[in-house]
Formats: C-alpha cells, sequence, structure tokens
C-alpha cells in the first residue's frame, strides 16, 4: 500500500537508524546497500536501484510517495515505532479534558 510522507521526514527516519541498519535491510531484502540509499533520497543508480519512491516539491523537502513500504516497515521495526512520524501525544484531547 502507498504512503505519503515529507522527504525530510524521511530522511529523518533513517538518521535515526543505528549503524549498520541499511546493510541489515538491505541483507533481509535481497539487495544492495545503495537501493536502500536510494529509497532514502540517496541517487547512486549506478551502483544501486531505483525503488518505486516519487518526489515531488514542496515544503520540507518535497512530498514523496513510497509506492512499496517493505524498507519503510523494516526501518520502523529497527527502531521499535509502529508509525513515523510518531502522532503527537501532547495535542490529543481525552474525553475528561474535555468536560
Amino acid at each position: 500500500m502507498a504512503r505519503t510522507i515529507t522527504f525530510n521526514e524521511l530522511r529523518d527516519l533513517k538518521d535515526k537508524l543505528p549503524d549498520g541498519s541499511i546493510h541489515q535491510i538491505a541483507a533481509e531484502l535481497d539487495m544492495k546497500p545503495e537501493t536502500v540509499r536510494n529509497y532514502f533520497g540517496g541517487y547512486n543508480y549506478k551502483e544501486g536501484n531505483s525503488v518505486g519512491i516519487h518526489i515531488e516539491p514542496g515544503p520540507n523537502g518535497g512530498i514523496v510517495v513510497l509506492d512499496d513500504t517493505t524498507i519503510f516497515d523494516k526501518a520502523l521495526k529497527i527502531l521499535g515505532l509502529d508509525d513515523y512520524p510518531e502522532p503527537d501525544r501532547g495535542s490529543e484531547v481525552t474525553d475528561e479534558a474535555a468536560l
């Protein structure tokens, strides 16, 4: 299923990954590390492949449509996250607070 995220959010997610994560994701998915880097905004197509992301100009580095979220999901799992960017829990209004 496709997902939309800003380019800056995608790069921020990549920057949060611990050392070795790009190689780990690449090994798990049987692809070159450069292909995983390209997914996160790299552009080495001599060594890696295109991975089905589309970038359109816009605020926060532009809008990125991820056709395949497999690499994104692997990154979330490594970071122990369910989603990214994480919802802002401080802005949620509970029923009790509204009373």
